[in-house]
């Protein structure tokens, strides 16, 4: 199936579309001041030798120097207690290069590690190492051995350096898998030729950019184009694959229209629609997602939809469309770890075998790992997906300001119940003139319309008056008691 992938940049963010037939398939946001020194490789100079901390502090050219600890340096790693101390490995002065394991928070400097790793679509190139080890998310002890023996066949015998094989390697040919390598190659190539034409401190390598990944990691044969917004971006892409994935260079292409380019496809109403808890469906069903911290539920209901010969036609062709639907929005709105999906109960054991194929068939498009574990008892399909970033709706959007996430408010009557004990509750406690209620607009006007007869019940108990205030700022869950 031909796809197209299409990259929006402004100086703020980065945002890149995966389009099949003209459908968003997947997104991926990049917002610039998110981005960190993780996986960045520097020739650093060593400013200090700290033997009582085993430890060592490194200008690589921030702020800040950058903090490496002995356990992090590549020559004493499984060396145990045969590890040789800081001091006889490092010496004030002596360049060195290291690459970023953590990023510097508040007052502490980035933590560093000299043993090095460069991340490929399919493989992670270790260039210090020998050996060829094996994503330990692949279980299966024969796929893991396949694997290994399918890529030793593949690099040639003067080869230097070892690799880890990723989960995403499991269904690679050869040819993807050879690509990979010769990508890799020419990565470290060209950074052993920077290290000795560039003096400390300095940037060898930085952790590629949103662009850059999705010409690594997303364009294979069926990519048909990739349409790209900025002249500079789009320069960058073309030299990047010139160097380093020469196929996609003619796949490139410079979007120059008035319109823009994800109004044009109409993404921006596809990331509306992935935001939202409701999805409709084309038969009149739909689906309602809750994102919840420990998993993520998806109701399937019929809605309007009563067509169908009988109403059990009717319920497997909703869950048919259901399925397609909901495969592409795990993807689109990049949903991880636990997934329970409760289709709509079907009495035919045929039917819910023909909606979990079609569902296994869908998620089989996903670049990431997924593992679906059928109809349980209860008539759910449960399911895991791999959390590979923040999804969506955590890069887009922040818990409510008003409801602290829960999407609800409590009722103006409510609130107001809630007010009347704090008074008595503070009438107990101290001795105050006069007791002023500062509330939300919909607070105060029930306090002066329904529930006036209990505001005057209330001031006759504790005998001192009340009087209120509105707030425009407040929202309808806020009110202070104020102490006159």
């Amino acid at each position: 199936m031909s796809e197209e992938i299409l990259i929006n940049v402004t100086p703020q963010e980065t945002r890149v579309a995966v389009m099949q037939q003209g459908v968003v398939q997947e997104l991926h946001i990049e917002r610039g001041s998110q981005r960190g020194l993780v996986s960045n490789v520097y020739v650093g100079k060593v400013k200090r030798v700290l033997p009582g901390m085993q430890s060592a502090f490194i200008d690589i050219g921030l702020e800040r120097s950058a903090f490496l600890h002995v356990a992090d340096i590549w020559e004493n790693s499984n060396k145990g207690d045969a590890a040789k101390p800081i001091e006889k490995v490092l010496f004030e002065g002596q360049s060195i290069l290291v690459q970023v394991i953590k990023d510097p928070i508040g007052t502490k400097g980035a933590r560093l590690s000299t043993q090095l790793s460069f991340a490929g679509r399919f493989l992670v190139y270790l260039p210090q190492e020998s050996h060829i080890g094996v994503s330990q998310r692949i279980e299966n002890e024969e796929e893991r051995e396949a694997l290994r023996a399918q890529l030793q066949q593949l690099i040639p015998t003067d080869h230097k350096g070892g690799y880890i094989i990723r989960t995403m390697a499991e269904a690679a040919c050869d040819n993807e898998l050879c690509a990979d390598v010769s990508y890799l190659d020419k990565l470290w190539s060209n950074l052993q030729q920077q290290s000795q034409r560039l003096g400390a401190p300095a940037l060898l390598y930085k952790e590629l950019d949103i662009s850059l990944r999705v010409l690594r990691d997303c364009v294979h044969d069926e990519t048909a184009r990739i349409l790209v917004d900025s002249r500079e971006t789009y320069e960058r892409l073309s030299a990047f694959a010139h160097d380093y994935i020469a196929t996609a260079v003619p796949k490139l292409d410079h979007y120059i229209g008035a319109r823009p380019l994800f109004d044009l496809y109409n993404v921006e109403e596809e990331i509306e629609r992935a935001l939202s808890r409701r999805v409709d469906l084309k038969s009149g069903g739909y689906l309602i997602f809750d994102q919840t911290e420990a998993m993520t539920t998806i109701d399937v209901n019929t809605g309007g939809f009563v067509g169908g010969r009988n109403f059990d036609d009717t319920i497997f062709k909703t869950n048919l469309e259901a399925a397609q639907v909901i495969a592409r929005q795990l993807r689109l709105r990049n949903l991880g770890g636990i997934i329970i999906c409760d289709f709509i109960d079907m009495d035919s054991a045929e039917h819910r075998d023909s909606v979990l194929e079609e569902f296994n068939k869908m998620l089989a498009h996903d670049r990431t790992r997924i593992s679906v574990h059928g109809f349980s008892a209860l008539g759910l399909v449960e399911m895991t997906r791999k959390r590979t970033r923040e999804s969506l709706a955590h890069v887009l959007c922040e818990p409510c300001p008003t409801c602290q996430g829960r999407g609800e408010v409590k009722t103006a009557q409510t609130v107001c119940y809630q007010i009347l004990r704090e008074i008595v509750r503070e009438a107990r406690q101290f001795n105050a003139r006069e007791y002023r209620i500062l509330g939300s607009q919909q607070v105060i006007d029930l306090f002066l319309d329904e529930e006036s007869q209990s505001l005057a019940q209330l001031s006759d108990f504790i005998g001192k008056p009340v009087s209120l205030q509105v707030e425009t700022l407040y929202s309808q869950e806020q009110y202070d008691v104020i102490l006159m």
